[in-house]
């Protein structure tokens, strides 16, 4: 159960406190009644510069800090942006860890990326093989950026004694999601290319790859709970990855889409187009062991909230006359 008495005390800073996860992850810690919550917000500090970090940490005052901003988005734009992706990550969690060492933070928490793992690694991904081969091409910049945020963390503690955690979290999804195809992953991205098609009468829809390669997606407020406990309850130099321990073929979620959606149409796939790294699937066994989490929301219902909330969204924009 969660510990309102650890959280009462403590003055918390969330970077990336706005966006997708972070907005879950500081409803989190509103019903564990922290005491104060930072959000800073990315017009009055840029993260990238060190004076910018250096002054975050002197407004919050952190005792804890949870460092979720992140540049992403989804294979295109990992293609696009190779540069951008690797320098912005790595220069914000670099800049943020020895910054709140120097500030006398209590505890680091680092939100790192399953596109750490090797691309060919074995299935389900365990944490000790996070080693032994290089990521997946197309997101290897990003996820490489955050993986170095991992070494910085355990060299932090074996030298200073910084109390710097390190977790792994599987796919994303969820109401608030990014639904912008320029720049979402897969599953909002396939939300909204369905429903599209569903109201313009479309007979076909296009997706990429062969839909042969697997995924394993966790409901952000799960996430969130996740994160939340590892922050609480976990001190160990040891990466933990937090997931769902699910796995499903991108062709059987186009499938699951298609139908919660309601779409009539035909799947095209375009097998020209990467399908990313072949298979994802976490074990999820260490965060169950070291501070007792584990998710429990049912796919299929995260999906069925996920398109609700998409449609009730976008709906309200339209009225609102915003497209």
């Amino acid at each position: 159960m969660p510990s309102n008495s650890f959280w009462s005390t403590k003055s918390v800073l969330v970077t990336g406190g706005s966006g997708f996860l972070g907005r879950s992850v500081v409803a989190a810690l509103g019903a564990r009644g922290a005491g104060r919550v930072f959000v800073p917000r990315s017009a009055d500090y840029d993260l990238r510069e060190v004076s910018d970090v250096r002054r975050c940490l002197a407004d919050a005052r952190p005792d804890l800090v949870i460092h979720l901003a992140a540049v992403v988005g989804g294979i295109g734009a990992n293609r696009e942006h190779p540069g951008e992706f690797f320098y912005e990550n790595a220069v914000m969690g670099i800049h943020l860890i020895e910054e709140a060492r120097r500030a006398g933070v209590e505890k680091f928490v680092t939100v790192g990326t399953v596109c750490s793992y090797p691309k060919y690694a074995a299935v389900p991904f365990r944490e000790e093989n996070l080693w032994d081969g290089y990521p997946e091409e197309t997101n290897a910049p990003y996820g490489l950026a955050k993986k170095m945020l991992l070494v910085q963390s355990q060299a932090y503690r074996e030298q200073y004694g910084f109390n710097a955690i390190y977790l792994i979290p599987v796919n994303l999804y969820g109401p608030g999601d990014n639904f912008d195809p320029a720049s979402s992953h897969v599953i909002p991205a396939l939300v909204k290319k369905c429903i599209d098609a569903r109201d313009s009468g479309s007979p076909t829809i296009e997706v990429w790859g062969t839909g042969t390669a697997s995924r394993e997606f966790i409901y952000v407020d799960d996430a969130a709970e996740g994160i939340v406990a590892a922050a609480e309850r976990y001190d160990g130099g040891d990466p933990v990855n937090i997931g769902a321990s699910f796995e499903v073929t991108i062709r059987d979620l186009v499938d699951l889409i298609v139908e919660l959606t309601g779409y009539r149409g035909e799947v095209r796939w375009d097998a020209t187009k990467p399908d990313g790294q072949p298979r994802r699937m976490l074990d999820t066994s260490r965060a169950l062991e070291r501070f007792g989490f584990s998710a429990t929301t049912p796919f299929r219902r995260g999906l069925q909230a996920t398109i609700a909330w998409y449609e009730a969204e976008r709906h309200l924009l339209a009225r609102l006359g915003v497209r």
